[in-house]
């Protein structure tokens, strides 16, 4: 490994094998409630994230019972760069689907799940219509589990996202993986500008559920370039932003171009909240779904406290009236609107 300043370049031992630095390792998963999640998902013959795109949290998370399920099989119809799962022709719909993911959300006792797809281009509407039918499956049989989703970009599929915002999700999220001009060579299948105008377009037709997108760092970009998609993503109001460190997950993909050090994430953290987003997570691990559940419960905290904030300037100002029905529909469980 060798350093220079705030760069640390991958030393390969041989064309196969990358020496990670010390913060990046994490110890193989042993614990038994990581066999257990295992198990579980394996009977109900649902996949998870986790596994198929070698997470490096998996032995934290399924030993808390956390884990990412993955709809619409473990085939992915592009190869993405960056990208784990495998890929080819995409496997049938499982109709049985929804309701084996309802039922791991109730075994799990799971206070906030994370559902997330691979991308389905051979399918007319792309998989939108598997997500509908999950998420309303488990509004019906966990209804006080709140749903994250993590969707693919819906590309040329002409009214797919919209079936998804109207099943209301509480966070939708949707990772831009990179900066514009790495995109080429990482996500040749995907194009920038029309995953930020996806994000963009959840908050048009519905305001109040959450946006969330992520990048991952080490890939050649440079902090200019990072700072300019959080401000793409800021122009889209997005919620939430997490950057993570790229691993190269086989010889076969992308190559880590250099290993961010702890200390830059947190710079880039301390940016990225500057820039107005309700919750950042920046970090070597940081992982789209890590933490998901304890961080909707900040983001909806940062919700609230903004409203409070803005509320309380429009007050003092007498510039603007404060929008109380518009308060209470971003934040129902907060503002009383009732007279005694």
């Amino acid at each position: 490994m060798s350093s220079e300043g705030d760069k640390v370049t991958p030393i390969r031992d041989n064309e196969s094998r990358v020496r990670k630095p010390e913060w990046i390792r994490v110890k193989a998963p042993v614990s038994k409630g990581y066999h257990e999640t295992r198990k579980m998902m394996q009977d109900l013959n649902l996949h998870t994230v986790c596994q198929e795109a070698a997470c490096p949290n998996i032995g934290e998370c399924w030993d808390k019972k956390h884990a990412t399920v993955m709809i619409l099989g473990d085939t992915c119809t592009r190869a993405c760069a960056f990208c784990n799962i495998k890929t080819g022709k995409g496997n049938p719909v499982d109709p049985f689907e929804p309701d084996n993911v309802a039922i791991a959300a109730g075994k799990m006792g799971l206070n906030h799940i994370v559902i997330t797809s691979v991308d389905r281009d051979d399918l007319e509407d792309g998989g939108a219509d598997q997500f509908v039918k999950v998420i309303r499956r488990l509004r019906e049989e966990a209804p006080g589990t709140t749903i994250e989703i993590l969707t693919p970009d819906f590309r040329n599929k002409p009214g797919a996202l919209e079936k998804v915002i109207e099943a209301r999700p509480d966070v939708f999220n949707h990772n831009l993986e990179t900066v514009p001009r790495n995109y080429t060579r990482i996500r040749p299948g995907a194009r920038y500008y029309h995953s930020l105008r996806l994000l963009d377009r959840v908050k048009e037709v519905d305001p109040t559920i959450f946006t969330k997108s992520g990048i991952m760092v080490g890939l050649g970009e440079t902090r200019q370039e990072v700072h300019q998609v959080m401000d793409d993503m800021r122009s889209a109001n997005v919620d939430f932003i997490t950057i993570g460190q790229y691993l190269q997950p086989t010889p076969r993909h992308a190559t880590v171009e250099e290993f961010v050090k702890p200390d830059n994430f947190d710079k880039y953290a301390k940016v990225a909240r500057a820039k107005g987003f309700l919750m950042v997570s920046a970090s070597p691990l940081t992982r789209s779904s890590h933490h998901a559940g304890s961080d909707f419960e900040k983001l909806k905290a940062a919700r609230e406290e903004k409203l409070a904030k803005e509320g309380a300037r429009a007050l003092r100002s007498g510039d603007a009236p404060v929008d109380i029905e518009e308060m209470a529909r971003l934040n129902p469980n907060q503002t009383d609107t009732s007279e005694d």
